[in-house]
């Protein structure tokens, strides 16, 4: 056990609600992410509005992978003395475009100056029917949305001196609620892939108790690339036909991976955090 998630377990009881993207508590789900200067950014690499965005964006992927429905924001933002308050504006936009585009009302939080840029947010979403990493069954096909391994191509750019555009996957991810919503029913469990294929497979396989059988060789420049925010999805077989139906209803692509076996899975990937 690493030392993040051993941290974690101290937490953990019989009943617990951790363990999923969010907290699934009645028919709410609450969750939070980091978005820290120098552990997830530069600020050489964004701007403040992007930076803005960004931070939103990544913790309204966890309401999104829950099938959830974000409505309202907290936010904790230390802000270092020497901003200026036209860069506090761009910081503003950017968290209050991406609040706008999913309808979320901030409702408070707190501020507090720093030697750095660092976001904390919290999203509160309405779930009727969430989607949960557990449910995970022997034989269901692993598979996930969309296309993998750009965003770890595109942060050796940035970490290299060069540049990335404006819309790639690391600096604007696109999200799957679509998606989602309309798969629910089809699907056993999910979660977004925001460590990586190989990182978030663990995360569902060790949730489910069990491993998986890979259909073909990845790379590990794909597998092991996080902050993606594709989808990491489990169904029957029987389903296949249907989720890709859907999947080309919402005009993105279905991969599957893996078949869920007895056993256990371990992560080729080097750990993101600690």
């Amino acid at each position: 056990m690493n030392a993040e998630n051993y941290f974690i377990s101290t937490f953990c009881s019989s009943g617990s609600h951790i363990g999923d993207d969010g907290a699934s508590i009645g028919e709410w789900v609450y969750s939070k992410d980091l978005f820290f200067e120098n552990v997830h950014f530069k600020r050489e690499w964004l701007t403040f509005y992007q930076i803005g965005y960004k931070a939103m964006i990544v913790n309204i992927s966890d309401a999104v992978a829950m099938n959830a429905v974000p409505k309202y924001a907290l936010l904790g933002v230390a802000m270092p003395k020497s901003i200026s308050l036209h860069q506090m504006r761009e910081l503003s936009s950017g968290i209050q475009a991406a609040a706008s585009e999913y309808k979320i009302e901030i409702i408070g939080g707190d501020t507090i100056s720093s030697s750095k840029l660092d976001l904390s947010i919290t999203i509160l979403s309405h779930a009727t029917s969430p989607l949960l990493r557990r449910g995970l069954k022997k034989g269901d096909i692993i598979a996930y949305t969309g296309e993998i391994g750009k965003s770890a191509k595109q942060l050796r750019y940035l970490m290299s001196g060069g540049s990335v555009h404006t819309k790639s996957r690391f600096v604007s991810p696109r999200l799957r609620q679509s998606f989602v919503s309309q798969s629910r029913r089809y699907l056993r469990c999910g979660m977004d892939i925001s460590d990586g294929l190989f990182s978030d497979m663990e995360k569902l396989c060790d949730a489910n108790r069990m491993g998986a059988r890979f259909l073909k060789k990845i790379a590990k420049s794909i597998g092991c690339s996080g902050e993606e925010y594709e989808m990491l999805i489990a169904f029957s077989p029987r389903q296949l036909t249907t989720i890709r139906r859907i999947a080309a209803r919402n005009r993105i692509t279905i991969t599957p991976v893996a078949y869920a076996i007895r056993g256990s899975y371990t992560n080729r990937c080097k750990r993101h955090h600690f």
